[in-house]
């Protein structure tokens, strides 16, 4: 079956069946195009819970359909390939223990620590966060939720991407350190897990000395998961969400060179926009899912199989929505 016969069968058993599709700003654009809600990680997941249909089709990486369920369990939340985020993939349970009782070796009692997770990571983890009293957040409000963490005069450790919690530290003036990296965390105010995006750690300054050097008075925007001293050469720094607010507000003869994944920055702006990489910065996880995948979801429900659908314990679940409280409170 071709593309549009394809997307013509998923159009008719969506209405069919009720259910609502959303999508990953970083998805295909041939998945991308059927979303009936797109944006970043928290604002699929905000939109989604908030759905009056009985059915979600969530086309990103797995945590993502995983915040859904959280956030509302009586829906039912299918994903058409369950693909795994690579930095979510470098923490699990076992892991934050073990930096956990790295930090007690290293001189910091359990008590003292207050744990912050990026949104970037599983049910599991966010419930741990949660029963440590600590906190989830995004790219966005990670400075925010830091600022409220430390009024606990705890250390903070923020777990799984370095890069953000790095970026972020630099900006408010505070230290950090990576666990395990050898440094004294007793000195540090944020406590970095050594985990990172693959993507965004595909741009370098060289790349950015080239752009400048290249076309004069270029703009250089880049997320925060990339490397710090990327960040600070770079004339914007933002999440998903915000850099498409200051691309788009920016005259089109200006021009602007993004360090982010390619799908979003080719949507962007088609004039005078170029890819702060000599590589092609694609996500492969999130690029996993195809029209394919999601016809045979939505078949799947048709026919009651229900494949790939998201499934969590209540006590993960009530901890994860714990954590997950904690920022929306904020």
């Amino acid at each position: 079956m071709d593309n549009s016969k394809l997307k013509a069968e998923i159009l008719k058993l969506k209405d069919e069946l009720h259910v609502s599709i959303v999508a990953h700003f970083y998805q295909k654009d041939e998945v991308f195009e059927l979303a009936d809600f797109a944006g970043d990680s928290l604002q699929l997941a905000q939109w989604a819970a908030k759905d009056k249909n009985p059915y979600l089709l969530f086309c990103g990486v797995g945590f993502m359909g995983q915040s859904v369920k959280i956030l509302a369990p009586e829906k039912r939340v299918l994903m058409p390939k369950i693909a795994c985020c690579a930095m979510a993939r470098m923490i699990d349970v076992d892991y934050f223990d073990q930096n956990v009782a790295l930090l007690e070796k290293a001189g910091i009692a359990k008590e003292d620590i207050l744990p912050v997770t990026y949104i970037n990571s599983s049910a599991d983890v966010k419930a741990r966060i949660g029963m440590m009293g600590g906190y989830v957040c995004t790219s966005s409000n990670a400075k925010k939720i830091i600022t409220k963490a430390l009024e606990s005069n705890k250390k903070i450790l923020f777990v799984p991407d370095r890069c953000l919690g790095q970026n972020i530290a630099k900006e408010m003036g505070l230290k950090s350190c990576i666990v395990g990296d050898g440094s004294d965390p007793k000195e540090a105010d944020i406590l970095c897990y050594n985990g990172f995006c693959s993507v965004h750690q595909l741009f370098d300054v060289d790349d950015i000395a080239f752009y400048r050097a290249k076309y004069p008075g270029i703009l250089i925007v880049t997320h925060p998961e990339c490397k710090p001293d990327v960040c600070d050469l770079s004339d914007f720094v933002g999440s998903t969400s915000q850099i498409i607010e200051y691309v788009k507000k920016l005259p089109l003869d200006q021009k602007v060179a993004i360090g982010t994944e390619y799908n979003m920055i080719k949507r962007l702006r088609k004039e005078n926009t170029y890819v702060l990489s000599s590589s092609k910065p694609e996500c492969p996880t999130m690029n996993e899912t195809t029209l394919q995948d999601v016809y045979n979801v939505l078949l799947s429900i048709k026919e009651g199989r229900f494949e790939n659908e998201i499934m969590i314990s209540e006590e993960t679940r009530k901890w994860a929505h714990v954590a997950l409280n904690r920022m929306f409170e904020l």
